[in-house]
């Protein structure tokens, strides 16, 4: 009784897990200046939804009268929620970056399930990235901007993590609803140490934190002492009495977790969630094999208050400094190397494909399984690593490095966050979920990816190759590029007649949109000449001036038909002569 028990218990968990994770997965990884090799703050996210059309969003700039109001449509669904105030100022943003190089980078992960309804509040959380970055000139400003709209018009979403940055700090912050007859959300919100790294994917991480103390750690009672540069933390002024009142927490309030009160982590938030910060965080530091049963699911608990006991610390210090370039990498990361690589198991099928097509958890005869979940995932809307540098202009330093579909099969393009207006290719309305458009970036870049999985170990490898040579061209001819606008910007500064560097604009907006309808146009004619060469199943090169190519078959290979032999024994095997 006591195993079907536990298995039915296992069961359920991982199928609940697999719902969450179905609808919003996303993975972000965050990265200090004094983390990344040339000091530049990056986040990044990956927006994951089987049905999110990758796109790239742009608003600009603009002045409204006062009394103006805002109409906010739920981002997931397009539902109408209500109306808010509008700001008499707002700002230009490139897809999840605005001019002031403030970006914005989610995950959802749920929580307890009675907090995820509340009536009447407008705010979900898709409105409160884009409205914050709308409204914000620094992370603090955004956090401000941010908790001060839940405040007033209440949260309607599930629990959420969001990894806030400017030119000079990186912040985790994390909230939940507070359910039926509540308004607003319960909250918490770090600075990620200068010198540190962190990351989250849709299990809340904010576990124990400074308590308020005027200097800081502040509560949303003291919001506006949080442009003090010494403030490190802030939260809701009833995120731990709240949960005395439901009855969640009843210990010391210096012992409170946020994370553990409001999100307990479970085998589905370890092995689908945790697992894709320990993969990133094992890339750069090498103290973390002893994370590695915790993220399989191996969970211990402090008898008393139940907390987990072995998780994976919030942030840690890099054994080396990051690039840009490997914030790409890390995004595209299948568990390769560790003991769960997609690659290798029987799922990934005779060509090591590290994709397993949805649901993410399955049972046989009542016993419950699952797949893995990596960063990488076919279901990517789109995906971006946006990086600040302090060190330059704002519509200069701020570049949102965008790919759309699946990130191991994309490329990341350089949208500098001053542009006026975006790629033809990938703007907004530009094709849809269910309306193909041949030369639409999500398109083309999904006809690429979608034709490798047929082939993987075949096709990919010319995938990363050629991604690759891209990106390194685009992060080679950044510095020309910043060059030449800075001098631009210097120019208009000193010009009496011109108050606001726009030929700077101009540069930049040429310089990215060339090269994101450039970049669409060249994998369009990667995906003909992959096409070409790998149909059917066959490997096809020109021979000379032959008018047919040479053919090779390489067939499932030797490991898959020893597999195919030692399953149906002598039913494939030949007698009487050998075939064609």
């Amino acid at each position: 009784m006591k195993n079907l028990f536990l298995k039915s218990l296992f069961l359920s968990m991982i199928l609940v897990a697999g719902i969450q994770i179905n609808s919003n997965a996303c993975t972000n990884f965050l990265i200090t200046k004094g983390a990344s090799t040339d000091g530049s703050v990056m986040i990044s996210f990956a927006a994951d939804s089987h049905v999110l059309y990758g796109e790239l969003y742009y608003w600009p700039a603009a002045t409204y009268e006062e009394g103006t109001m805002l109409d906010v449509y739920e981002w997931d669904t397009g539902k109408y929620l209500g109306q808010i105030k509008q700001a008499r100022q707002t700002y230009t943003v490139v897809g999840n970056m605005n001019e002031y190089q403030v970006a914005i980078g989610e995950t959802t992960y749920g929580g307890r399930s009675e907090l995820q309804s509340q009536p009447g509040a407008i705010m979900d959380y898709g409105s409160l990235m884009y409205i914050a970055l709308q409204r914000s000139q620094s992370a603090r400003e955004a956090i401000k901007v941010i908790t001060t709209l839940m405040a007033e018009y209440g949260y309607c979403s599930n629990g959420e993590s969001f990894s806030i940055s400017d030119a000079n700090e990186a912040w985790i912050y994390e909230m939940i609803g507070k359910g039926d007859g509540h308004k607003g959300a319960v909250w918490v919100a770090r600075l990620i140490p200068d010198g540190y790294i962190c990351a989250h994917a849709n299990q809340a991480r904010i576990t124990t934190f400074p308590l308020a103390n005027g200097k800081t750690s502040i509560t949303f009672d003291e919001i506006d002492k949080i442009f003090n540069p010494e403030v490190e933390c802030v939260y809701s002024t009833d995120v731990i009495s709240f949960a005395r009142d439901k009855e969640y927490y009843k210990g010391k309030d210096k012992d409170f977790s946020f994370s553990d009160t409001y999100a307990p982590v479970d085998f589905g938030g370890t092995r689908f969630c945790e697992i894709r910060v320990w993969s990133m965080f094992k890339d750069v530091n090498d103290d973390m094999d002893q994370y590695f049963d915790y993220v399989k699911g191996d969970i211990k608990h402090d008898p008393e208050t139940g907390y987990a006991t072995n998780r994976i610390p919030l942030w840690i210090k890099p054994d080396r400094k990051i690039s840009a370039q490997n914030m790409m990498d890390f995004m595209r990361d299948h568990l390769e190397g560790t003991e769960l690589d997609m690659t290798k198991d029987i799922g990934a099928g005779p060509f090591g494909m590290p994709y397993r097509w949805r649901p993410l958890t399955w049972q046989v005869d009542d016993v419950g399984y699952c797949n893995e979940r990596a960063a990488s995932t076919q279901q990517t809307g789109f995906s971006f690593i946006a990086q600040s540098r302090s060190w330059l202009p704002n519509p200069v330093g701020g570049i949102f490095w965008f790919s759309v579909d699946d990130a191991a099969s994309s490329v990341y393009v350089p949208m500098y966050c001053g542009i006026t207006k975006v790629p033809e290719k990938y703007a907004r309305g530009y094709g849809s979920m269910m309306e193909f458009n041949d030369d639409a970036a999500f398109w083309v870049f999904n006809q690429v990816s979608n034709f490798a999985y047929t082939r993987y170990n075949y096709i990919h490898p010319e995938i990363d190759s050629l991604q690759h040579i891209m990106e390194a061209n685009f992060i080679a001819t950044t510095k020309a590029i910043d060059n030449a606008a800075v001098e631009l910007y210097r120019t208009e500064l000193l010009s009496a007649t011109i108050r606001k560097p726009s030929l700077t604009r101009e540069f930049l907006t040429d310089y990215s949109v060339t090269q994101g309808n450039k970049t669409v146009m060249a994998w369009k004619e990667f995906y003909a000449y992959l096409f070409t060469k790998y149909m059917d199943g066959n490997i096809k090169e020109k021979d000379g001036d032959k008018q047919n190519p040479k053919v090779w078959q390489p067939g499932y290979g030797e490991e898959w038909y020893r597999r195919i032999v030692n399953e149906t024994e002598d039913q494939f095997k030949m007698t009487g002569g050998a075939g064609h």
